[in-house]
C-alpha cells in the first residue's frame, strides 16, 4: 500500500470511529505516520480526501460489477441480463451484491461514518441519501422500467415496485450493520424476498 492509499484507508477508519467533523488533517497524518505538510502533497484538504474515498468506492464497485458480469450503472444493458437470468443465478447475484456492500471495507466504514454524521451535517446527509437511497432506487427504477416495457415484469406503478424491491434489502443491510450476528438470517430473508418479488411481479 503506497502513501496515498494509506492516507485514504486511515482517514476512512478515523471518520468511521470519530465522525467526519471530529477528525482533522493532523489526526490523519499522525495515524499514517507522516507530518501534515507531507499529507498535503497528496491531498489538498480533508474534503479532497473525502472525495477520493468516494472515487475509490466507485472504482471498487465497478470491479465488483464486472466480476459479476453486469454493468451496475447502465440499467439498459443490465435489463437484458436480468430478464433471462435463472432464479438460482438471480439469488446468487443478490447475495453477492449484498455481501459486497456489507463487508467491503470502504463501504462498511463509509456507511458507518455517514450514519453518524447525517444528523449533524446536512451536506453529509445528502451524500448518504444519494449513495444509499437515491442512486440505487434510480438505477433499479430504470432497470424495472425496461423490463416492464419488454413485458418481463408486470406493474402499473414502477416507482412502487422499485420500493418494494429495494426497501427490504436496505432494511436487512442496516440490521446487519448493527447486529452482525444476524447475517445468516438476513441472507435467508433476502433469498425469500427475491423469490417472492419474482412471483408478485411475474418475471417467471
Amino acid at each position: 500500500m503506497n502513501t496515498k492509499e494509506k492516507i485514504l484507508d486511515e482517514a476512512l477508519t478515523l471518520f468511521s470511529e470519530k465522525g467526519y467533523a471530529n477528525v482533522y488533517v493532523n489526526d490523519i497524518a499522525e495515524r499514517v505516520g507522516i507530518k501534515a505538510p507531507s499529507l498535503y502533497k497528496h491531498y489538498k484538504s480533508k474534503k479532497a480526501i473525502f472525495d477520493a474515498i468516494i472515487d475509490e468506492m466507485n472504482r471498487r464497485f465497478a470491479i465488483q460489477a464486472e466480476a459479476l458480469k453486469i454493468n451496475g450503472t447502465d440499467a439498459g444493458k443490465d435489463a437484458d441480463i436480468y430478464r433471462t437470468l435463472p432464479e438460482d443465478q438471480l439469488l446468487k447475484l443478490g447475495r453477492e451484491f449484498f455481501l459486497y456492500y456489507l463487508h467491503d471495507d470502504y463501504n462498511r466504514k463509509f456507511r458507518k461514518m455517514l450514519t453518524i454524521e447525517q444528523f449533524h451535517d446536512k451536506e453529509l446527509a445528502k451524500v448518504y441519501s444519494k449513495l444509499y437511497v437515491d442512486d440505487p432506487i434510480s438505477y433499479q427504477g430504470a432497470l424495472f422500467g425496461f423490463m416492464v416495457a419488454a413485458g418481463v415484469l408486470k406493474t402499473d406503478n414502477v416507482e412502487i415496485m422499485t420500493l418494494h424491491f429495494y426497501a427490504p434489502i436496505y432494511y436487512l443491510l442496516t440490521i446487519c450493520d448493527r447486529e452482525p450476528e444476524r447475517e445468516e438470517e438476513a441472507l435467508k430473508l433476502l433469498d425469500e424476498h427475491i423469490r417472492q418479488f419474482d412471483r408478485l411481479y411475474g418475471r417467471k
